[in-house]
């Protein structure tokens, strides 16, 4: 059994593996966190009324509404973190930014 010295020094390890992670994540983002959680509202709004045509339409309608110049770049940075239509984002991608909201 570990003493008190390597249990702190496992929880800082862990605390730290967090941070990175947690920084990295913030590096990849190609827009800021306001405009992700925008999105989200729009797309629960959106999802509400309509069903999802499991495509990005809704998404690149508002990207485009936000005159975004790297609309292209969001999308492929939403399929690569799970979100390939418009349903995903909300369920795959939004939960990502748990720790923002």
């Amino acid at each position: 059994m570990p003493d008190k010295s390597e249990i702190e020094r496992r929880k800082q390890i862990a605390r730290e593996l967090k941070l990175k992670a947690k920084q990295e994540f913030d590096n990849s983002l190609p827009t800021s966190i306001e405009n992700f959680k925008a999105l989200f509202d729009y797309l629960d709004k959106q999802l509400f009324k309509n069903d999802c045509d499991h495509s990005l339409k809704s998404s690149i309608n508002f990207l485009q509404s936000q005159k975004l110049d790297n609309t292209q770049v969001i999308t492929e940075w939403l399929k690569d973190n799970g979100g390939s239509c418009d349903c995903e984002v909300l369920a795959n991608v939004e939960e990502k930014f748990d720790e923002y909201t």
